[in-house]
């Protein structure tokens, strides 16, 4: 199977001749793995970690006030709708314009653009892995973080109860600018993408950051929206969503989404078995492996341990892809334990039927 083939029937529920494998990386640590590989770029690092993976974004072509280049260079990051954050990463926002703003003024904020995003390299960019990759693409659209960061998260809480009307019209706007981002994306290159990819952290380590039923009223007809639309062009829809958030599943599934990534075993209610069982035949389930006690503070020998436990119990019937349980290697991350994982998911997640030959 190519990793295309192998990603898909995977999501499909059904079993490839393998587990798909994924890893995400921070910058710092896709250098120190080429540095370490003696390898010239990241796909001969992707190409090392049998990365079943590719993903292409398109270019920004919007003002210069919203150059991420121009103001990383200043030490700020500024988001689409306005908001500067700064400090370590993406950092955290200096201040909220919508926090107290009334209905006319949330109307008249100054919404982006969803033109703002060159699309005419996209698919050439997707077509440059000839097939052979499950490609992922479409907006991040991160509506969860971007409505805190503009009416701030306590605020945004309290709100939710006391002026509903005014959370549903931040939420609108900003779901209206990513489903145009990415509908943009798909009519250029839907036919060269296979897997719409969003990220929303709505789990904390002990439990989803709301419970069930302000989720489904506020958050749900959105998350809809995005899983409706990439099933209009034909892709499975993944979220990658941190924390422990297994009271929110059934929610998802109800949303359409296909599937979630970088599942972390060590939050509440987070065990692969459970999961499993419980959501198995509705989700495709990413992640498993602890990115801190088991990659980080582990040897290669206890990766390949944990990484062999997990195989087994998530493997049968297809709907599982091996990753790390978080999206984004951190630079603290031994390579060897990270190669530790790729080579068992390559030699231990074979299905019984192709290592039969």
């Amino acid at each position: 199977m190519t990793s295309r083939e192998r990603v898909l029937t995977a999501m499909s529920h059904r079993e490839p001749d393998r587990v798909p494998l994924w890893f995400g990386m921070s910058p710092e640590f896709l250098a120190k793995a080429q540095r370490k590989l003696g390898v010239p770029d990241e796909e001969a690092v992707r190409l090392r970690l049998h990365d079943d993976f590719r993903r292409v974004y398109p270019r920004f072509a919007g003002p210069a006030r919203l150059d991420a280049a121009l103001l990383a260079a200043n030490g700020l990051n500024r988001s689409v709708f306005g908001v500067d954050r700064r400090g370590y990463g993406y950092g955290q926002p200096v201040s909220h314009p919508l926090a107290g703003a009334s209905l006319e003024e949330i109307e008249a904020y100054p919404w982006p653009d969803a033109r703002w995003w060159d699309v005419s390299g996209l698919r050439g960019d997707a077509l440059s892995w000839g097939r052979q990759y499950a490609i992922l693409g479409g907006d991040w659209s991160p509506v969860f973080h971007d409505v805190i960061d503009l009416m701030g998260m306590e605020n945004m809480m309290v709100l939710m109860y006391e002026q509903p009307e005014t959370v549903h019209a931040v939420i609108r706007h900003v779901a209206d600018y990513y489903c145009a981002s990415s509908r943009r994306q798909f009519e250029a290159a839907g036919d060269a993408i296979d897997v719409f990819f969003i990220g929303n952290d709505i789990g904390s380590q002990t439990g989803p950051l709301m419970g069930e039923a302000l989720f489904r009223e506020f958050f749900s007809p959105v998350f809809k929206r995005l899983a409706d639309l990439g099933h209009a062009f034909g892709l499975k829809v993944m979220m990658h969503i941190c924390g422990a958030y297994a009271q929110l599943m059934p929610a998802l599934i109800d949303c359409g989404i296909d599937a979630v990534q970088a599942l972390q075993p060590v939050t509440k209610d987070m065990q692969p078995a459970s999961l499993k069982r419980r959501f198995g035949d509705a989700l495709c389930f990413s992640g498993c492996i602890d990115s801190v006690e088991t990659l980080i503070r582990g040897t290669p020998e206890s990766v390949r341990a944990v990484t062999r436990e997990t195989l087994k119990v998530m493997m049968p019937g297809g709907g599982y892809i091996l990753s790390p349980s978080h999206d984004y290697l951190l630079e603290e991350t031994p390579l060897e334990n990270v190669l530790a994982l790729a080579d068992t998911g390559l030699t231990d997640g074979v299905y019984p039927r192709f290592a039969a030959g």
